[in-house]
């Protein structure tokens, strides 16, 4: 899923304008249609008359007459050569422009070992860009009323709070969507691997740690999640309900869903595939049905089109109003800053709610987001509003950049005429990283003769921990294991050294080939009273009491 160590792997939004950053907005700088004009030149020749209007929405670099057209003709080229450089099973793409799609198609296979084509109706789970989504659906409710951006989450969901009283009775949809609660980044995902439901992970998020609220943007997709659901519950109904009611169905996005069990009853949709031993597998399935709001989208290209022409159209599509315009806007436009300027010269990073935007050095606004299950789906969307233009790219492929690479290579072309970066070689590095195995122990060598572990009987019990539950420690097929959440996870434990122990790990939140170390510190009766599982102490989460 979206996590950078691991835990930034599962949905994570792989910002389309990290390197691509912000131009400096000047409007407001020139009274609006102020007509001034230049002044004559000294030598005699006249200047250009100056823009009117608002200088913050024109752009730098202008694009040529059919230069957009002759990036949709050089498309299929591009998606042909990621495809051979990465040896991807399935890909589907489409382009919107002036609320029109001008390019949709499939390449490749659903599923590798079966004919089955993709085309530009195979239907992909989205992952992250589950959220954008999402928030156009919170727009249409607050258009409606039932919410405001500003709302807290208690006003619909009483019971939901975090560690911190007072900020649980404040945090609002837009901090959520801004991911700037203070929740730790990717915080209950690990709940949701262990089997905990949506319900149990929203209450216990209240045991999580917080840091920097409304200051520091971590990622989370359950505290978007509950924002969510605080909606939902505004409307009276469930969260897959009212996104179908208030934007799949006027959109006529019939292939879509927030449910999972529709996803898997589509004929035509796409396996999720990861890499093993160099050639890909479609070996596991991801169901996201707790983080709906955040991951559990699926769609087509050719439905993602229709979705990309409303928003850039200001809530409307084919002339009738889907969300209210001033609903809509504060989701598009920069509410926070996701990652500061690094240098005077350097351009920011922004948030609005459930989208990444960026100023690019054309000075045009991109809207962006991607989406990642570890499990096998890539996908990405961009957005020129200025142009009215967009493309959405959907793999079924674990995450390694081919989607982002079409996306911003495309985006290269409309701006700039021809490519400007090799984006494959700037983005393969940084999603190396987030597959890279998990653990301190990854490389390590056990000893040849390690100090002895206390007996097993004084290892055997009960552990309590008030984020995860309780920890059996237990012994299974001759060892010890230790067994964990409603799913009953069976950890089994290999002795290291002295009273710590390793585990194997491979989930969607810890790639093949991840080892945790387990340490048991022994009390004073001799008998072991509390254990750290390092693979769950992220924030301090890890320790488990008996």
């Amino acid at each position: 899923m979206s996590n950078l160590p691991l835990s930034k792997r599962r949905n994570t939004p792989l910002v389309l304008g990290v390197w691509l950053a912000a131009a400096l907005a000047l409007g407001g700088c020139i009274p609006e249609d102020s007509g001034s004009q230049g002044p004559a030149s000294t030598t005699g020749a006249t200047t250009a008359p100056l823009i009117t209007g608002n200088p913050g929405l024109v752009a730098g670099v202008p694009i040529p007459d059919g230069q957009i057209d002759a990036a949709v003709a050089k498309l299929p080229d591009l998606v042909k050569s990621i495809m051979a450089s990465t040896n991807i099973p399935g890909l589907s793409v489409a382009v919107v422009h002036e609320g029109k799609t001008v390019a949709a198609a499939g390449y490749g296979v659903r599923k590798v070992g079966e004919d089955a084509a993709v085309d530009a109706d195979t239907v992909f789970q989205l992952a992250s860009l589950s959220k954008s989504v999402g928030s156009t659906v919170v727009a249409s409710e607050v258009a409606k009323g039932a919410v405001a951006w500003n709302t807290p989450l208690q006003a619909n969901l009483p019971g939901f709070t975090l560690s911190d009283p007072w900020i649980g009775s404040h945090v609002t949809i837009a901090d959520m969507y801004t991911h700037r609660s203070g929740l730790g980044d990717h915080v209950g995902d690990d709940l949701e691997e262990v089997g905990f439901d949506q319900s149990q992970i929203l209450s216990r998020l209240q045991y999580a740690p917080l840091d920097g609220f409304r200051t520091i943007d971590h990622y989370t997709n359950f505290g978007l999640t509950a924002a969510a659901e605080s909606v939902a519950a505004a409307a009276k109904t469930d969260w897959a309900t009212l996104s179908e009611r208030d934007i799949y169905a006027p959109l006529g996005m019939a292939s879509t869903s927030s449910r999972f069990a529709d996803f898997m009853a589509r004929p035509n949709r796409a396996s999720g595939h990861v890499l093993v031993d160099g050639a890909y597998q479609a070996r596991y399935q991801r169901q996201p049905d707790a983080q709906s709001p955040a991951g559990g989208v699926s769609s087509s290209a050719n439905d993602m089109a229709k979705w990309m022409s409303m928003v850039l159209d200001g809530g409307s599509f084919n002339g009738q109003p889907v969300v209210d315009p001033a609903a809509l806007s504060p989701a598009l436009t920069s509410q926070f800053v996701s990652s500061p300027a690094t240098s005077p010269d350097a351009r920011a990073s922004y948030t609005g709610y459930g989208f990444n935007v960026s100023n690019q050095p054309t000075g045009r606004t991109m809207l962006s987001h991607s989406g990642a299950f570890a499990l096998g789906a890539g996908t990405t969307f961009a957005m020129l509003p200025s142009e009215k233009l967009g493309i959405v790219v959907l793999t079924n492929a674990a995450p390694l950049g081919a989607a982002e690479t079409v996306a911003a290579s495309f985006m290269d072309l409309v701006q700039y005429g021809e490519p400007r970066f090799d984006w494959f070689a700037l983005y393969k590095p940084g999603f190396a990283a987030m597959a890279a195995p998990f653990g301190s122990l990854v490389g390590q060598t056990a000893p040849t003769a390690p100090a002895p572990a206390l007996p097993d009987a004084e290892l055997v019990g009960s552990y309590a921990n008030s984020y995860f539950g309780t920890a059996e420690v237990t012994v299974r097929d001759g060892g010890l294991a230790v067994v964990l959440g409603p799913a009953g996870v069976v950890y089994p434990l290999t002795h290291w050294d002295g009273n710590t122990f390793s585990t194997p790990l491979a989930s969607e939140n810890a790639e093949p080939g991840s080892i945790s170390k387990v340490e048991f510190t022994a009390g004073a009766d001799g008998r072991a009273s509390s254990l750290v599982f390092e693979y769950f102490d992220k924030g301090g989460l890890g320790t488990f009491t008996r």
